[in-house]
């Protein structure tokens, strides 16, 4: 993540933890991930999930989801505050396209499938590695004779 977002991103924490905004009731932010017409994702946030949905399939919401029509809601969420929002929407936006779509499917990410692959070695690289009965002599200890 470029540095820039990531000094953003703190502040919006440290902003977070203080006090509440007066006057202005808890807005109801949402996370969504939008499946595009050749397959790809796209991660926004919006507090009115339908309007911003009419937007994209309209190509009027953003640059990206206009050029990949149609699009379709593959996930949402509920995040309460904007900042709160911003912070889950930078995080998402790094994940691998599998991890998003584990997420889209109600899985946990990297728990199947994801076998981890054996350090196979060739013929070549046992016979290098074997010990013969020479190397054994000449390693042994030598004891007086009696």
């Amino acid at each position: 993540m470029h540095p820039t977002y990531k000094r953003m991103l703190a502040g919006l924490k440290k902003k977070k933890k203080g006090k509440a905004r007066r006057g202005k009731a808890l807005d109801k932010w949402s996370l969504y991930i939008l499946k595009c017409g050749d397959g790809s994702f796209y991660t926004g946030i919006t507090n009115n999930l339908e309007r911003r949905l009419k937007m994209h399939q309209t190509g009027k919401a953003s640059r990206y989801t206009r050029t990949h029509q149609p699009v379709e809601m593959l996930y949402s969420e509920k995040c309460g505050d904007r900042s709160s929002a911003l912070i889950r929407e930078c995080e998402v936006k790094e994940w691998p396209r599998a991890k998003k779509q584990a997420l889209a499917l109600g899985k946990e990410y990297g728990v199947r499938g994801t076998k981890k692959k054996k350090m196979r070695r060739t013929r070549n690289a046992l016979r290098r590695t074997s010990i013969t009965p020479a190397d054994l002599r000449a390693s042994a200890p030598e004891f007086p004779s009696a």
